[in-house]
């Protein structure tokens, strides 16, 4: 409960109480009001709370010339109380922050597995259309390959080169059984395998492999950041949400917050500069957060925004299929060539009794997934980044300012009003306020702080590496990727690749579905 629900709570209950005027001295006549907030915050057992005012001798921080309300085991208590109100203050400020990142990480993982699953069905619709007769063993490697990819997307440490060449090394075999060299019945397993380790040297699909490397490695990665990126965040405002306060720090949230109520004084709250010296002591290590938060935010902005055309994992996904096609019909193409090719390596097929099933895809169900995922212009994967961005960008200060948000919205007295000094309540507090962050506490007044946080310092240190991912430290290897190079079988390539740039006006009409819709009609052959 946040110190301005409490005092609403308490306000009806204790007004009477409060009306009550205390004697010239400052002493409290009574403790019934002190004895109802301790019952009300559920602090102990009334039976160690006075009913009268008594010499506090054995108090700690709450010390007074005058007679008091406290005990040295109702201060204990109120230490304790002290230091998780400031905690659930410190959560109640963050929670609107951590929904935002939770939420999104949350709805751009569910959107990503879509897109990888809506891919995988566009894949196995092509064979399925163009290539029946393959497409039954086909669909193995279609799936391992968009397994692979969902994996890569979501953490795992795996070879986007590797799992792409993969695709292709396994697809060859089934290429050339059913579309270079094609007989009644299917290739030995052995000279399978040979046609698998002859495909990087031989090049049946030209350059359509490295191209997809390079937009896979493009697009891919930087998703896998960005969703990297919104864990951390969500790990560092876990983090923060549960500062280990120091016991300097816990004295002087304890004198800021519940000595006042050791004299009666129940419903007065801190001054603003007293209250601000004391947050600010409290969270100098938190504050030592807020330039690399600023950057964290600038630098997820400036990867969403770069995230189009090649870089678009939605484009790059959607568009996958087509680059498929591409490399089968090279393949195709250049078939007597390659014929000669494998039997220089691995000599004339080999074949076995047993023939290739044809497809077995649910059409029905690619349907479905096809409507389940038609969204409107509004919804496209880089809206709602974009949007996500928009709010984020609020909180860029959110570290550097927290001090001053919970003394001005939460804890302090208003300006103009009597306030609590750490002493006594006093027309305006006079001591000097000093800045945020570690070094300006050395003039802090109210609170000493020593040395570093190593949990704070090591979320600096995770936040500093994930900024390098996000400003694109990771991948310029695959910036020269895409290159145009022709296969084994002339240009094919250049004439077939389905290239999709900006320019081109292929990218999309802003619904965020590829343009180049998957039709039976644009694959003609079925082998």
């Amino acid at each position: 409960m946040g110190a301005r629900s409490l005092s609403v709570l308490l306000l009806p209950l204790l007004l009477a109480a409060a009306a009550t005027p205390a004697p010239r001295d400052g002493e409290p006549r009574s403790c019934e009001a002190v004895r109802k907030v301790f019952q009300l915050r559920q602090l102990g057992s009334l039976r160690g709370v006075p009913e009268f005012p008594r010499a506090g001798v054995d108090l700690q921080v709450c010390t007074s010339k005058n007679p008091t309300c406290c005990t040295k085991k109702m201060e204990e208590r109120y230490q304790t109380a002290a230091k998780q109100d400031i905690q659930q203050v410190l959560q109640t400020s963050s929670a609107t922050l951590k929904f935002l990142i939770s939420h999104n990480a949350a709805a751009f993982q569910e959107t990503f597995e879509m897109l990888i699953k809506l891919a995988e069905n566009y894949t196995s619709t092509l064979f399925c259309n163009a290539y029946r007769n393959m497409a039954a063993e086909a669909a193995t490697h279609v799936q391992e390959f968009f397994t692979d990819v969902a994996l890569f997307v979501f953490g795992t440490d795996i070879s986007i080169e590797e799992f792409v060449n993969r695709f292709f090394d396994t697809l060859f075999p089934v290429v050339y059984n059913h579309m270079i060299n094609p007989g009644l019945t299917d290739v030995t397993l052995e000279y399978a395998e040979c046609l698998q380790m002859a495909r990087r040297d031989i090049r049946p699909f030209g350059n359509i492999p490295k191209k997809i490397i390079g937009r896979m490695g493009r697009s891919l990665l930087p998703s896998r950041n960005f969703l990297q990126a919104l864990n951390l965040g969500i790990e560092v405002i876990n983090t923060t949400d549960h500062l280990h306060f120091s016991k300097d720090c816990s004295r002087a949230l304890l004198r800021m917050q519940y000595c006042p109520h050791c004299q009666g004084l129940i419903l007065s709250k801190p001054c603003m500069g007293y209250c601000l010296n004391v947050i600010r002591g409290c969270l100098a290590y938190m504050a030592e957060v807020d330039l690399h938060w600023q950057r964290y935010i600038q630098s997820l902005e400036e990867l969403s925004s770069a995230m189009h055309g090649t870089y678009d994992v939605e484009h790059v996904l959607l568009n996958f299929h087509s680059l498929v096609n591409d490399a089968l019909m090279q393949a195709r193409v250049n078939g007597p060539e390659l014929t000669e090719q494998v039997k220089k390596v691995c000599g004339p097929p080999v074949r076995k009794s047993t023939q290739s099933p044809h497809c077995s895809f649910d059409q029905n169900k690619y349907y479905q997934g096809l409507k389940m995922f038609s969204r409107d212009s509004e919804e496209t994967l880089a809206s709602r980044r974009k949007e996500f961005i928009s709010h984020l960008r609020l909180y860029r200060a959110f570290y550097g300012g927290l001090a001053d948000q919970l003394c001005g919205n939460e804890l302090a007295a208003a300006d103009g009003l009597p306030c609590w000094n750490g002493e006594d309540v006093v027309k305006s507090y006079t001591h000097r306020v000093v800045g945020s962050g570690i070094k300006a506490q050395s003039g802090n007044p109210e609170v000493r702080v020593k040395g570093a946080d190593p949990v704070i310092n090591q979320i600096i240190d995770k936040l500093k590496h994930v900024i390098q991912l996000l400003r694109g430290k990771s991948f310029p290897k695959y910036d020269n990727w895409d290159l145009r190079q022709t296969g084994s079988g002339g240009s094919v390539d250049e004439q077939m690749s389905g290239d999709c740039d900006d320019e081109d006006g292929c990218r999309g009409s802003g619904s965020g579905e590829v343009r180049r819709v998957l039709k039976i009609t644009d694959f003609a052959w079925d082998f």
